[in-house]
């Protein structure tokens, strides 16, 4: 009888515990029910421990199931790295298709890069610098694994994992508007917008916040791309929601202002999502990088 704990075991420990059910996890895995119930049953053989709560309905893990789960996270991870080492033996590199908005490319991506070259110098990073529904639509299709994107997309077989929000104000050109005072959003929409479209992540979350509100823009003028808006904005054509951190060279350079509003504008929070059915855990791990690395608080000196 074989008592070794094989990595395969650990593998759909892994996508157990992650999607939930033995049934998901065979469908992710490729295989059956059975065989992965089996493969459980052998891990519990060969570990000795009891990994599932059979008290509880599902699989739900035990406390000493989820000690294992934790190693064999670790396990997953340092094959990953092992696969890297034989990579580059055979000068053949990890390929990474990664997708982020320009927010984050001014940013810190520089950063990410960095860090990911660290954890694994034999990794090819293939970055996409885009919008972030094609963005959501390439990791549909299975042309990027991970995307960088704000929290406006969800599907289920889709995992989101948090990173970091985006605090934005309400920004335009020196003497455009009044600032001695606060305002009210509602009287700023009584001056043309400069507003992100619905191919814009941030843009479908502060326009759906916008509705909310109550709020009428009187006239729009709407780009997808947040630096087509600051351009906008510093030409004096409007008043445009931006990352206050990133721009502050250009309120102290005078060619932009903050306009003070009795409401703030919601945070947007950014998330690191990849396919659940996709191999585990080098994009678990990056996504995980990512968090650690996000940081919007920089200023962008173009």
């Amino acid at each position: 009888m074989n008592s070794q704990i094989t990595l395969k075991q650990l593998e759909t420990l892994y996508w157990i515990a992650r999607l939930g059910t033995f049934e998901r996890a065979a469908s992710r895995l490729a295989t059956s029910q059975s065989a992965v119930s089996k493969r459980m049953q052998e891990l519990e053989r060969a570990s000795a421990i009891e990994i599932f709560d059979r008290s509880q309905r599902g699989a739900r893990l035990s406390a000493k199931g989820e000690e294992l789960l934790a190693i064999a996270e670790k396990m997953l991870v340092l094959h990953d790295q092992i696969a890297d080492v034989r990579a580059s033996e055979t000068g053949r590199p990890r390929l990474l298709r990664l997708g982020v908005t320009e927010l984050t490319a001014m940013t810190w991506l520089p950063r990410l890069v960095g860090v990911l070259r660290e954890h694994y110098p034999a990794l090819k990073i293939s970055p996409a610098v885009d919008m972030s529904r094609t963005l959501f639509s390439a990791l549909e299709d299975d042309h990027l694994d991970l995307i960088i994107v704000p929290s406006a997309f969800r599907m289920p077989e889709f995992f989101s994992l948090p990173l970091a929000e985006v605090e934005n104000v309400w920004m335009a050109k020196k003497g455009l508007i009044d600032t001695s005072r606060p305002h009210s959003v509602r009287d700023l929409a009584e001056y043309p917008m400069l507003m992100q479209g619905s191919q814009s992540g941030s843009g479908i979350l502060l326009n759906k916040w916008l509705q909310s509100q109550g709020i009428a823009v009187q006239e729009a003028l709407t780009s997808d791309s947040m630096t087509a808006l600051l351009g906008l904005a510093v030409a004096g054509l409007g008043v445009s929601y931006l990352p206050g951190h990133c721009f502050s060279h250009l309120v102290d350079s005078g060619q932009l202002e903050i306009i003070r509003t009795e409401e703030s504008l919601p945070p947007v929070p950014y998330v690191a999502m990849y396919r659940e059915d996709r191999p585990h855990s080098l994009i678990h791990h990056v996504a995980e990088i990512a968090a650690s690395c996000a940081d919007f608080e920089c200023s962008f000196q173009s």
